[in-house]
């Protein structure tokens, strides 16, 4: 078998995993798969090379982190709306004033999180995905491939190009940071299979037949709205509601939503009627849970997104 086509079978498997990798590095989905896909060019090329010295599988971790790192550079990190402004509470306030011009987070299909450790899973949380990306590059790359993939010091070290004791003291600053500002596993728990089905059933249903009491007995008191590329959010469940019945809310019949994953959080597709009678791809909500409700929606206004999570644009 010619060199380049065992390369190919060979480094199939690895794809979602690196996807993944790269999401957490970049926090954009669609810069994961370009990057993902650029790895796959450069082992390709590289693969006559390639002595196998380090399994295939570490070679292409340390192609992906350095194509990372280098498309890191000079660039601005992804945030959510939450973490660049005041939450409002005027339902009625101008949505376009201040988009201005952040790098938004965005979501990654369930599809994409292969990995079943738990550590893994919670990584790529929105929450979590966010908090990553306050880390200077390298030090996020460390925590990465120390904690989630399961590197050891030695072969970050090897992939780094510098020493197990400067990855050690760069994995123990990245702790450090994200202890303070990322929610842990514990406080981060999802609902069960069951419950999560039942709420996200209950947050269709309200959604579509714009009913407000049932949404709201679905919120916390303190929950989050964001809308990005929208900056404006809004906080606390009375803002939320007004907010969404006045602006978000259409007659039934004119939305329908589909029950999806996303971070390894629950979440929905929503379309909306068009002014043609279509019912297009609108945005993706991402849900996290909190002990009395639903803590935070965020609202993804990409139909771009749709694709990714293997969803048609129109029904």
């Amino acid at each position: 078998m010619p060199a380049q086509e065992d390369f190919i079978e060979q480094a199939a498997p690895f794809r979602a995993e690196l996807i993944a990798h790269c999401y957490r590095m970049l926090g954009s989905v669609h810069d994961a798969e370009d990057l993902v896909q650029e790895t796959y060019l450069r082992g390709w090329r590289g693969y006559q090379a390639f002595e196998e010295r380090a399994a295939l599988r570490t070679w292409l971790y340390r192609i992906a982190t350095t194509a990372c790192l280098r498309a890191l550079e000079n660039r601005a990190r992804r945030v959510l709306p939450a973490g660049v402004g005041t939450g409002s509470i005027d339902p009625d306030t101008d949505l376009d004033s201040n988009e201005g011009g952040y790098q938004w987070l965005e979501p990654l299909p369930d599809t994409l999180t292969p990995e079943t450790a738990v550590t893994a899973r919670h990584s790529v949380r929105l929450a979590v995905a966010t908090a990553l990306q306050e880390l200077p590059a390298r030090q996020r790359a460390v925590l990465i491939l120390r904690d989630v993939v399961q590197f050891s010091a030695a072969e970050v070290a090897e992939l780094l190009e510098t020493t197990p004791a400067a990855v050690n003291s760069a994995l123990q600053r990245a702790r450090a940071h994200l202890a303070e500002v990322a929610p842990t596993e514990e406080d981060a728990a999802e609902p069960e299979d069951a419950a999560r089905r039942e709420l996200l059933d209950r947050y269709c249903a309200a959604f579509e037949n714009a009913d407000l009491a049932a949404l709201t007995e679905l919120l916390q008191t303190d929950v989050r709205l964001e809308m990005p590329p929208l900056a404006v959010w809004f906080k606390g469940r009375d803002a939320v509601t007004r907010f969404l019945e006045r602006r978000a809310f259409a007659k039934p019949g004119d939305l329908v939503l589909v029950p999806t994953a996303a971070n390894r959080q629950p979440a929905v597709a929503e379309y909306r009627r068009t002014a043609d009678g279509v019912m297009r791809a609108h945005s993706i909500h991402v849900l996290s849970t909190g002990a009395a409700g639903i803590a935070s929606i965020i609202v993804f206004l990409d139909p771009a997104l749709f694709s990714l999570f293997g969803l048609p644009s129109t029904r």
